[in-house]
């Protein structure tokens, strides 16, 4: 590494976010600007540690190291080379992924690790602000055609790779726009959708159609029109709470509830009755990025008051003794949507909701419990809260099976996902890829997925 002493000299710093009381007035992305000196400072702080584990603890094996040691050196433009070499869109990742990374980095062990979202993000906005993204088109064509199905992060990773591999490449899309969840379940807050738009701009520069407001109701169709297909179309089945009162007018699913207000600040009005926090009494059953995104969404909507609750306890303020380095700690993770308000609970287990005689939902009914997997009641713990909207947010069980999922045959998991063999289905030349293929996780495995999913297409293609 350029800087031997690096990590010795400089301390780990990270952009500010936005004061809370202007930040919830806006959609906007919630992060001040970060210095370029200050981004080739923490470059510095990478040492030449010998194995980089970062590259393990990243499903894309981003070369971290390399492309750090280039900030370091002022060398941006080689620096975005190295990284577009493993990621199509570190613009999503820079800004969304947890950064298993960083959780990774042996400086972490003793010290605080690398900012490596950090300085992920930075070279990928420098890259776009200097003009240096352009459209690759293949230089030969390949003959063969392919259908991809699902225009998420694994989708849009599938064709972009196809494309460039000299395949022509149509990505269908049931709803009216490209980017399915980092689109429309992805806060602008987190993620504004520009940075969408430009790879869309140059995916089609590189010879991918795009076919929105498109459902795939049958899978042999394609087959037919298409030498391979590849399913990307997530894991969109919401995990349901089967309790008394469901059914009140007011209880609704978290991508529901997101998906709207998206679609809002995109200036495509909405659909259906409108799903609104403002002054109510919010309850989002589901601690995880989904629950925080709900709450971060609700505090804009101004809403009269806001509890989170998880069922399962608190996890430590520090990684714990069971997820050694360099595993994904297991340890208390606040997001911006915390900072903002609202009350956030651990150990609770919602029993059912009470509604008024219009059928609305006015109460929530709950109590206190014990560890898992039982999740005993804690005696006596019973408690209520005023409740005028619940949002779920407790996660996916998989794809969506009815239609042409359920309809084709293709062989599931035990868990529902849909089953391949080095990415490929049941049905030769369907593939699979990302969340519908895995089950619900993170974005750089999406893209990860959609990246392999493309090479076995291509190998499967050209024999």
């Amino acid at each position: 590494m350029g800087k031997h002493t690096g990590f010795i000299e400089y301390q780990r710093e990270v952009p500010q976010r936005r004061d809370v009381a202007e930040r919830v007035q806006d959609w906007f992305e919630i992060y001040k600007p970060f210095p370029a000196e200050s981004v080739r400072t923490q470059g510095a702080r990478c040492m030449d540690c010998g194995v980089p584990f970062c590259h393990t603890g990243c499903p894309l094996n981003n070369i971290i190291p390399d492309w750090n040691d280039l900030v370091y050196r002022d060398r941006w433009r080689d620096a975005i080379r190295v990284l577009h070499a493993t990621n199509n869109f570190p613009e999503f990742t820079g800004r969304i992924c947890p950064a298993p990374c960083e959780a990774a980095c042996v400086l972490g062990i003793n010290e605080p690790p690398v900012t490596i979202k950090v300085i992920e993000r930075s070279i990928i906005d420098h890259a776009w602000e200097q003009g240096w993204i352009l459209p690759e088109p293949p230089l030969v064509k390949s003959g063969k055609s392919v259908a991809v199905v699902g225009s998420g992060p694994a989708g849009m990773a599938a064709a972009q790779q196809l494309a460039r591999a000299g395949h022509a490449v149509t990505l269908y899309e049931k709803a009216d726009r490209i980017g399915g969840l980092l689109r429309y379940g992805i806060p602008d807050f987190k993620m504004e959708k520009q940075g969408i738009d430009r790879r869309v701009e140059q995916m089609a520069a590189e010879g991918v159609d795009f076919v929105t407001n498109f459902a795939v109701t049958d899978l042999d169709t394609l087959r037919k029109e298409y030498h391979a297909v590849v399913l990307a179309m997530g894991a969109e089945a919401p995990r349901d709470i089967p309790i008394p009162g469901r059914e009140l007018k007011g209880v609704h699913y978290a991508m529901d509830y997101l998906t709207q207000q998206n679609k809002r600040v995109a200036g495509d009005g909405e659909t259906g009755e409108p799903i609104l926090a403002t002054g109510k009494h919010v309850i989002i059953i589901g601690g995880g990025d989904t629950g925080a995104d709900c709450l971060g969404t609700a505090h804009r909507h101004k809403c009269a008051s806001v509890h989170q609750f998880e069922i399962m306890p608190i996890p430590p303020a520090e990684r714990s003794p069971s997820t050694p380095w360099p595993l994904w700690p297991l340890q208390l993770r606040t997001e911006s949507a915390h900072e903002e308000g609202g009350q956030r609970e651990f150990a609770v287990n919602t029993t059912h909701f009470e509604g008024d005689a219009q059928g609305n939902v006015k109460k929530l009914h709950a109590v206190r419990v014990g560890p898992a997997p039982k999740f005993e009641k804690v005696k006596g713990s019973e408690f209520t809260l005023d409740a005028d909207l619940v949002l779920l947010a407790m996660g996916f069980t998989g794809p969506v099976q009815a239609g042409f999922v359920q309809k084709s045959g293709l062989a599931l998991t035990s868990r529902g996902n849909i089953e391949t063999d080095n990415y490929q289905t049941s049905i030769p030349g369907v593939f699979a890829a990302g969340d519908a293929r895995r089950g619900q996780s993170l974005v750089v495995w999406a893209i990860a997925e959609g990246r392999q999913a493309a090479a076995a297409v291509d190998e499967y293609l050209r024999g």
